[in-house]
């Protein structure tokens, strides 16, 4: 079934499980992890970046996001910078970009980084970090902007409320899973993401 054909009133928690949890890491190495911005980005998705580092698997992380939130005049991307560098990544090998304020942006605002680092036809995979429920639209987001011939190992990290097995069981996990699957549809039937089968 294509993302198009989902009736975005009408969602069985099902159809939201494969949706949003349906996406696996294929274990691939890559030229860079990259990591969307979040307003706690610091607690999980930098830890799963610098396992990923750890692990080898990449060399360099971009750590994406530009946005402050309430009382943090630092955007996204360089607090997670700063905590991946107190978890022991080399500083050298870390890229911000901090002029996006979503998902999108975060996707088109890192084109330049990634040229300016590798030169984009240069760069053949990515690993991409953000929380599980966000995956989805992520990857949509990647194969609709980015040049066709980047492919992605998707490294998803799970949050405590929005997990595959307990987010239809709290207020917080079902708002936010519901609300993340009507964007992904949503988007996809305007034009602004490429459909995919699910």
């Amino acid at each position: 079934m294509k993302i198009s054909e989902l009736d975005v009133e009408n969602l069985s928690v099902d159809q939201i499980s494969r949706l949003l949890f349906g996406l696996s890491d294929d274990g691939e190495q890559g030229d860079c992890i990259f990591v969307f911005g979040s307003k706690n980005g610091y607690e999980y998705r930098v830890p799963k970046a610098v396992e990923l580092y750890n692990a080898g698997r990449a060399k360099k992380i971009l750590f994406s996001g530009g946005a402050t939130w309430g009382d943090q005049s630092e955007p996204e991307a360089i607090a997670m910078k700063r905590a991946a560098v107190a978890l022991g990544v080399d500083a050298e090998d870390i890229l911000t970009e901090t002029e996006s304020k979503h998902t999108k942006e975060n996707v088109l605002a890192s084109l330049l980084t990634l040229d300016r680092e590798f030169q984009l036809q240069s760069v053949r995979r990515l690993l991409v970090v953000t929380t599980t429920f966000h995956m989805r639209r992520c990857y949509l987001a990647l194969n609709t902007f980015m040049p066709h011939w980047i492919q992605y190992s998707l490294c998803s990290v799970d949050d405590r409320t929005t997990r595959s097995d307990n987010w239809w069981l709290n207020p917080k996990g079902l708002d936010r899973a519901r609300n993340e699957a009507r964007k992904v549809i949503e988007y996809v039937q305007i034009g602004a993401l490429i459909d995919d089968e699910f």
